[in-house]
């Protein structure tokens, strides 16, 4: 259970958000602090040059009152002093609006100018004083406006840098357009066999030109024919793209042979035209994949173009109309990827299992049809559903907490597989629950996810394939060993007979030596056919305590350890948690550890049984004070038929070296991992790990 918030626990959104609403004030950079001084001072200069120009000399009579026949004298002495206080003024403006604006500061700006304009005219009244505030508001204006005009333009820079790497990541590179073209024409030769197909672009003069050409090898003309031909095509193509629709035009009365003019279409702009020569009547039924085919050759033009006119921006490209068209022509490429990505979604529809996707919010973005027909809802009502609620439909005892599992995917980004057996309904469903990563930033040490995707399989049926297989060589295997036993026997009493002449006692011999050693395949046969379809075979896991598993196996071969002198301990472990498996299987592998810890073990020594606790896992381990295995066979002890050969002794012919195997295939299925540590002569240690629940 995931642990339960206390009253004083505030989520860390929460707090983001209360930190979010205090004030924050953007540090400028050096580059920009330059730029706003220049800006400054620059302003400052105008502001100068108009008043000693006298074009703000209406305005200063209008704003500055003085007494008859007094001259107004200025605030400061000393020029550079009041050059200072515009420049200074100029520059805190600047940075303002570069800071945070200017929209909010606009109403401040304007007040301060504003009070600063009273505060003048009382001086200039009272004191016959000028503040120089006409030529402060004209620095202070011009500053503002060219500010905000470098600051119009750098987000217009980056907002232009984005679309266009965005749209030449989307498009193909400068030389696959005429593949990309040469591929469309080769899928529409498919349904309407053309004699001809040909491409054409606009140009930038407006006229159209080839860009790619499929022909037939019959559907050669002559020169002389052929340029007045190639007229008539241009021409039915200008009408296509003039009335934006398909032209169809049959080339005589008498003759099949048809004309077609597509527009290639994306968005309502138009980018060229197809011209397709067919030798039979069209087909009005080909008009909707004719339509789909060119507006995807319209998007590969367009995708095609940006990449080729892609060049460096200029400082006023963004009062140029050109740049502005090239903005466009990126914005269409991009609507046109979306679209494409389209395919992938529409194509899980097809698929025969069921799939949905949830965003990294939770909520279930797609669902096909297979989905909707399992958790018995419609497409519609799936959408914007929660991910927990989704996998609530599949509920067994084995998945009980879907939140659990989403949550080890999210933590480790593996997958999350399991099998559900619904009894009541007799039906086996496999769900997988994995973490989509963003394919572009998969080099990256962490890529980035972009969202979680939900597969069912349902397994009903190929359940009851292996279960009808696993009932043919259970019958096989019975049949064959009925005879066997029947033939060993005999042969064994007839052997024990001592007035059997000795040729004949040899034979009996023989006879029942095969017969053991034929029962011995057979039993291999079947220890290998139960891994081949170990994957396949069914499984019914159930919460299992694996220091439960690990008393009733003690009990079990307690009485063959006594037999050779060997005692087996279990290391007891508190508040162990269950794990999901198959008791059987589990309990096998766990017999398999301890009765290959009891064949190679020397007399009067101790095996211990143990289990731990290791953050997600629980492991079992079973340790011997055995002969202990070589560093080079602790990989292949695992493998199928390999046994062990210590110095001095030949291998065991009564093993078939399918044991640990057999361990290996049951942990891995059930999504644990296996372990051995070994020393040669002080004993060997044998563990797996399977998931906690």
């Amino acid at each position: 259970m995931l642990p339960r918030q206390s009253s004083h626990y505030r989520p860390a959104s929460q707090s983001f958000a209360v930190r979010s609403s205090l004030p924050t004030l953007p540090v400028p950079s050096i580059k920009s602090v330059s730029t706003n001084c220049a800006i400054a001072a620059l302003s400052a200069a105008i502001g100068f040059a108009l008043l000693w120009g006298g074009a703000l000399a209406p305005v200063q009579h209008l704003i500055l009152l003085t007494a008859a026949n007094q001259k107004l004298l200025p605030l400061f002495s000393n020029f550079w002093l009041g050059a200072l206080a515009v420049f200074a003024a100029a520059l805190l403006a600047a940075t303002i609006v570069d800071c945070f604006g200017l929209r909010r500061p606009l109403i401040y700006l304007s007040g301060a100018l504003l009070g600063l304009g009273l505060v003048g005219l009382v001086v200039s009244w009272i004191f016959s004083r000028d503040i120089l505030f006409v030529p402060l508001v004209v620095a202070v204006l011009v500053s503002v406006a060219a500010v905000q005009f470098k600051r119009v333009r750098r987000q217009d820079n980056e907002l232009t840098e984005k679309l266009l790497d965005a749209s030449c990541r989307r498009g193909s590179r400068a030389d696959d357009g005429d593949h990309r073209l040469l591929s469309g024409l080769k899928l529409l030769e498919t349904v309407l066999a053309p004699t001809e197909a040909i491409v054409f672009r606009r140009d930038a003069a407006g006229r159209l030109v080839s860009s790619a050409r499929l022909r037939a090898a019959s559907g050669i003309l002559p020169d002389t024919e052929r340029n007045s031909v190639w007229r008539e095509g241009v021409k039915l193509c200008e009408r296509a793209i003039a009335t934006r629709e398909i032209i169809v035009e049959k080339v005589g009365p008498d003759e099949p042979a048809t004309n077609i003019a597509l527009p290639l279409r994306h968005e309502d702009r138009t980018v060229g035209a197809i011209l397709i020569r067919v030798s039979q009547d069209f087909d009005d039924d080909d008009r909707a994949l004719l339509l789909a085919v060119g507006g995807q050759m319209a998007r590969n033009l367009q995708r095609e173009q940006v990449v080729k006119t892609k060049r460096r921006r200029g400082p006023l490209d963004f009062l140029s109309v050109t740049a502005s068209r090239k903005r466009l022509d990126s914005l269409y490429v991009l609507n046109g990827a979306l679209l494409e990505q389209r395919i992938g979604i529409n194509a899980l529809s097809e698929i025969g299992d069921g799939v949905a996707l949830a965003s990294l919010d939770g909520r279930i973005a797609f669902a096909n049809e297979v989905m909707c027909l399992f958790v018995g809802m419609k497409e519609a009502d799936t959408l914007g559903l929660s991910i927990f609620d989704l996998l609530a439909a599949f509920r067994t005892d084995v998945f009980d907490e879907p939140a659990i599992a989403v949550r080890r995917v999210l933590q480790t980004g593996q997958a999350y597989e399991h099998e559900l057996q619904f009894t009541e309904r007799n039906e086996t469903l496999g769900l997988r629950i994995s973490l989509v990563l963003d394919d572009s930033k998969k080099q990256q040490k962490t890529p980035q996810p972009l969202c979680l995707a939900v597969v069912v399989k349902d397994l009903t049926r190929i359940k009851e394939y292996e279960q009808l297989k696993s009932d043919m060589i259970s019958l096989m295997s019975h049949e064959l060993r009925t005879p066997l036993t029947s033939i060993n026997g005999f042969a064994e009493l007839l052997a024990a007979d001592d007035q059997l002449p000795e040729q004949t006692r040899e034979f009996v011999t023989i006879i029942a030596n095969e017969s053991q050693r034929l029962s011995r395949m057979i039993n291999t046969f079947l220890a290998v056919t139960k891994l081949q379809r170990k994957d396949k075979q069914e499984v019914l896991k159930i919460p299992l305590r694996l220091d439960e598993v690990v008393r009733e196996t003690i009990a079990t071969l307690q009485p063959v350890a006594k037999k050779r002198r060997i005692r087996l301990v279990e290391q007891p472990t508190e508040r162990l948690p269950p794990v999901a498996a198959d008791k059987s299987m589990i309990t096998q592998a766990v017999k398999n550890l301890v009765s290959n810890a009891i064949k190679y073990s020397p007399e009067r020594t101790t095996i211990t049984l143990s289990t731990a606790l290791e953050a997600e896992a629980v492991r079992l381990s079973v340790e011997d004070r055995g002969y202990g295995i070589p560093t080079e066979a602790k990989d292949k002890v695992w493998e199928k038929f390999y046994r062990v050969v210590r110095e001095g002794q030949e291998k065991d012919e009564e093993s078939t070296g399918l044991g640990l195997s057999f361990v290996r295939e049951v942990v891995e299925q059930h999504g644990g991992t296996v372990g051995l540590e070994s020393e040669v002569g002080r004993g060997s240690k044998f563990s797996f790990t399977l998931p906690r629940l």
